[in-house]
């Protein structure tokens, strides 16, 4: 909750938030004023102004995090223990399952392609997601591969496995390119794991 925020007040900002991310996905970060995000709340110009005093900016911002915040949820818990080829296969799942339902509405896209380039602020939540879903990756890929020396390496191949499905997604609608590619990426993780077990 925001420091000094009311939990009425939090609800009311979250509420904000999420329709401004729902909007966003649809309509893109240009094309989204802050009276549409007015209409769709129901809120006053002045309550807007109150939640977020620098109006568009800080609300970007707002929706960059709360979608960073969704791209890594959708992702748990099986993110934060990829220490097994199971573990891999589960993340994978959770991470198809998600754009699946997502369609070309998913936060991924809209962050990389619209918000993180709205400001600086926005930027550096997009890259603090990358920098986050990174680490956690690599940890999975020295778990698979102690000692292979480049599990950041490999860490951003399946990063731009999951980057690279999601854009095609958005542009075409389908996912079997995000399946592909992903699949791909991780099957390196496979044999070792094989080998072990």
């Amino acid at each position: 909750m925001s420091k000094g925020m009311t939990a009425k007040g939090a609800a009311t900002r979250r509420r904000i938030v999420v329709a401004a991310a729902l909007l966003i996905r649809e309509k893109g970060a240009a094309e989204t004023t802050l009276d549409d995000v007015r209409a769709a709340t129901s809120t006053s110009k002045s309550q807007l102004f109150h939640y977020f005093p620098n109006g568009r900016t800080d609300m970007l911002v707002a929706v960059a995090q709360h979608e960073a915040e969704q791209v890594l949820q959708a992702q748990r818990p099986y993110l934060d223990d990829l220490s097994s080829w199971e573990a891999w296969q589960k993340w994978s799942r959770a991470v198809l399952d998600h754009y699946t339902e997502l369609g070309r509405r998913c936060p991924l896209g809209s962050l990389t392609t619209e918000l993180g380039k709205t400001s600086a602020e926005a930027g550096a939540v997009v890259t603090g997601l990358f920098e986050t879903w990174e680490a956690a990756l690599a940890r999975g890929v020295e778990a698979m591969l102690p000692g292979d020396g480049s599990p950041a390496d490999r860490a951003r191949v399946v990063l731009t496995a999951v980057q690279g499905g999601a854009l095609m997604l958005q542009t075409t609608g389908r996912t079997d390119y995000l399946e592909a590619a992903l699949a791909a990426a991780i099957e390196p993780l496979r044999a070792p794991a094989e080998v072990r077990g």
